[in-house]
């Protein structure tokens, strides 16, 4: 069965509504856009309903969740057919992603399909007999560095080998919670052969202090200098009469002609 594609409506739920803390939830997911933009919180609303509704997204919920934001049920459909986010049939409880873009194929993705279909007798595009895993291929799931990888529900798996594969199929099948992340013990996206730069601490450096600066803050509290006072302006010296002579007498009165 294609999962991308609806159900048949033998399995279509006739009705559908979010539990009380779903709708709290929901009603929450809503309240974060403004008067009129309800919209907006369709990706968000679908993915509860999704995860509601054992990972698998009905008709009836997709309605829901229109009437809910108060907008066609058309605007619904598109968004669910769009994103391979949303499964439009049942799965199984394990719903596992294979990338099998180039980074992981070149790194072994073959051999990872090879021992899901040898665990669980699910090929991609499947469902194990007891409902347990789904299987499906997909694109680059961003975890290149440390291929080859899968995703199984909202987790990630990587460094994956056929051997790694299978024991990590066994764990969920027992009901055990799986390690996370690299199954290697690499940490990030580090080289296979361990870090190769920043191998040491960095060192901390201190800034020299001047004698200057160093003399003023040890003695913080010292009492600022009081600076000069301001010299007075000297005062101009009398200008002398234009009119005196050099010894100082009086200027000879001018002569009468007439």
């Amino acid at each position: 069965m294609s999962f991308g594609a609806p159900a048949p409506d033998s399995v279509q739920p006739a009705t559908f509504q979010f539990n009380p803390e779903n709708l709290s939830r929901a009603k929450e997911i809503i309240g974060k856009y403004p008067e009129g933009r309800q919209q907006s919180a369709l990706l968000p609303l679908l993915d509860l309903a999704q995860r509601q509704h054992d990972n698998w997204l009905p008709r009836a919920a997709m309605d829901y969740v229109a009437d809910l934001l108060e907008i066609p049920p058309i605007r619904a459909y598109e968004v669910a057919s769009f994103y391979t986010m949303f499964n439009k049939a049942p799965v199984g409880r394990h719903f596992i992603q294979v990338c099998t873009t180039t980074p992981c194929w070149l790194c072994g993705s073959n051999d990872v399909l090879k021992a899901i279909k040898d665990k669980t007798g699910a090929g991609a595009g499947e469902t194990s007999t007891d409902g347990a895993f789904t299987v499906v291929e997909v694109e680059c799931l961003g975890a290149c560095v440390n291929a080859p990888m899968v995703q199984i529900n909202d987790d990630y798996y990587e460094d994956l080998d056929y051997q790694r594969t299978g024991e990590l199929i066994d764990a969920l099948a027992k009901g055990e919670a799986p390690k996370i992340g690299s199954q290697i013990g690499r940490k990030g996206s580090q080289a296979l052969s361990g870090p190769t730069t920043l191998l040491e601490p960095p060192k901390v450096v201190v800034p020299k202090k001047t004698p200057a600066k160093a003399k003023a803050e040890a003695a913080p509290d010292a009492a600022p200098k009081a600076k000069p006072k301001p010299k007075a302006a000297a005062k101009p010296k009398a200008e002398t009469k234009a009119a005196d002579t050099d010894d100082g007498g009086e200027a000879p009165a001018a002569k009468d002609e007439g």
